[in-house]
């Protein structure tokens, strides 16, 4: 329910607060005054598109600001906290939410959920739990067929709902069979071309049997073997300068030397020293053994391995150009194998999923014969509901059907719901799309929502003009019926006509004023002479005439017996 809605800058609006509450709002005002901005507010709080051209003239943007009564725990508070809102704890299991949207003059837009930036996608989320908003467009949108069916899917409630689900479960199993069936038929020359050619590169891969990192190493020794006389000549020299071949003193005996006479001293601190000459001989032994061993790898190998080293390199060089990286192809090794038995499954994999698709296809039928039969049983009782509301609304003779006709299997069914009035006895049902006018489609949209009520009941309901195209008795009996929808849902409506403002249990005036160049306009709450000097001008035009201040007061005495 919307306690309070907070509008700046917003069309002619300067600035405004409407305190809403329960029951049925009534908003009116002089034409020009700004009455649909009031809707148009409430569109900005609901995710609709901001546009710039709302912004009052002069301004630097238009703000919206709403709070929301709503249930502590449930999907509006839920995706409230998903976009890191909070709530603010009322009792009694509610709480109150405070939304809000602004719109520069050059169009940029921000929104606020629950204290914090959000998406303007997160308004039009939390939208369809929070109101349903009907104007002009929306009766136009009642013409699609596509809205039609949803409207009987709300009024049949879980038994629709019920088979949706199952016919939207087999729908998706049986697109998904089509699709990688088709895919499959589609690309099966593709397929086969790549089977072959993985075919042949897991061949090479196999045959050259690649170790990780082998191209490194090869790389590394091949680098040693082309400077191989280089290196002898430097491997020779440190080793003779060690192990002492040649004539000149060598390091080992030289730091054995060393060793000897630091051990013949009595000094116990040239003791240790020893011990450290003694370690640094046997690190010099190490490295002579080891320059050895590198000089005799040097002296087997020869331009024969260098020779095969770099035909190695060649193999592995082909496999990188063809994958990428020597790891791709040792990788490909791993997982091709399993790809080649998919690709070289096709033929048995299309015979299955052939057979998987009919079973699929059978059940997706079963699943659209139940669906048809629930929204068939419904829309009878939808159209008996609707003909008796339309009775009370001045269209005593009207007869609306709803036609549920075979139609393309889609996700939302294969039914083509539409929605049939006859207006007049003897007149052949027409669809509302092309046989009703104005005010009838009013009319048979109110009816709808009245009905579909009781079964799906909607927090708050928006009606911008609900009243076009009507008068005199029916004005009264739509007045009547959006009193009665007041007492489950909360009802805001924007109008023109005293018949209907009458029967609100909070009226709203939008006062326009004048300062000789920029038009503000403000909202009162009426009462008492007040309502009715605003329900005369309604009537006449003129707030002091006695005979549209009496039919005023008469008005509202009907529908305090009402």
């Amino acid at each position: 329910m919307i306690e309070q809605m907070r509008l700046r800058d917003l069309g002619v609006i300067a600035e405004a607060t409407l305190e809403i509450g329960p029951g049925f709002t009534a908003v009116t005002g002089e034409t020009g005054a700004g009455k649909t901005m009031v809707v148009t507010g409430l569109g900005l709080l609901l995710g609709r598109r901001a546009d710039s051209g709302a912004v009052r003239a002069g301004a630097a943007q238009a703000s919206v600001d709403g709070v929301w009564i709503v249930p502590e725990e449930g999907p509006v508070a839920e995706r409230v906290r998903e976009a890191g809102g909070d709530l603010e704890p009322i009792g009694g299991g509610d709480a109150e939410l405070y939304i809000g949207r602004t719109v520069s003059a050059e169009g940029r837009g921000r929104a606020s959920v629950g204290g914090r930036a959000a998406p303007a996608g997160v308004l039009a989320d939390l939208a369809d739990d929070l109101v349903v908003v009907h104007g002009q467009s929306d009766q136009l949108r009642l013409k699609s067929q596509a809205a039609q069916r949803d409207a009987l899917d709300r009024y049949a409630g879980e038994p629709v709902a019920e088979a949706l689900t199952a016919y939207r479960a087999a729908y998706d199993t049986w697109r998904a069979l089509d699709a990688e069936l088709e895919t499959l038929t589609r690309d099966r020359d593709d397929r086969a071309r790549e089977a072959e050619a993985l075919r042949e590169a897991l061949t090479l891969i196999e045959h050259a049997a690649p170790q990780a990192g082998e191209d490194a190493d090869l790389a590394e020794r091949a680098e040693r073997l082309a400077n191989a006389e280089e290196l002898r000549d430097a491997a020779a020299s440190a080793h003779e300068a060690i192990s002492g071949e040649g004539d000149a003193p060598d390091v080992l005996t030289l730091i054995a030397e060393v060793r000897r006479g630091l051990e013949r001293a009595a000094d116990p601190a040239l003791a240790d020293l020893a011990a450290q000459a003694e370690d640094i001989g046997y690190r010099a032994a190490d490295l002579a053994a080891a320059l050895s061993s590198y000089l005799a790898d040097l002296d087997e190998a020869g331009p024969q391995e260098l020779a095969a080293v770099e035909e190695r390199r060649a193999v592995l060089a082909g496999l990188v150009r063809a994958h990428g990286t020597l790891d791709a192809a040792i990788e490909l090794l791993d997982t091709g194998s399993a790809r080649l038995a998919e690709l070289d499954d096709d033929g048995d994999r299309i015979e299955r999923l052939t057979e998987q698709r009919e079973a699929a296809a059978a059940a997706l039928d079963a699943a659209a014969d139940a669906l048809t039969a629930a929204r068939t049983a419904a829309a009878v009782r939808l159209g008996d509901e609707v003909s008796e509301q339309l009775h009370e609304l001045a269209m005593p003779d009207a007869r609306v059907t709803v036609s549920v006709a075979p139609g393309t299997p889609g996700a939302a069914g294969r039914d083509e719901v539409s929605i049939l009035l006859a207006p007049h006895p003897g007149s052949d049902p027409r669809p509302v799309a092309r046989g009703a006018s104005g005010g009838e489609l009013s009319r048979v949209m109110l009816a709808i929502e009245v009905v579909i009520a009781a079964t799906d009941p909607v927090p708050t309901f928006v009606f911008d003009e609900v009243d076009a195209g009507i008068g005199g008795a029916a004005a009264i009996e739509v007045g009547r019926r959006l009193a009665r929808l007041a007492q489950t849902s909360q009802v805001i409506a924007v109008t023109h006509l005293a018949q209907v403002a009458a029967f609100a249990s909070n009226h709203l005036t939008v006062v326009k004023a004048s300062d000789g160049s920029v038009t503000a306009s403000s909202v009162r709450r009426l009462a008492g002479a007040d309502r009715e000097a605003e329900m005369a001008r309604l009537l006449s035009g003129m707030s002091d005439s006695e005979a549209a201040l009496a039919h005023a007061r008469e008005l509202l005495e009907l529908t305090v017996d009402a």
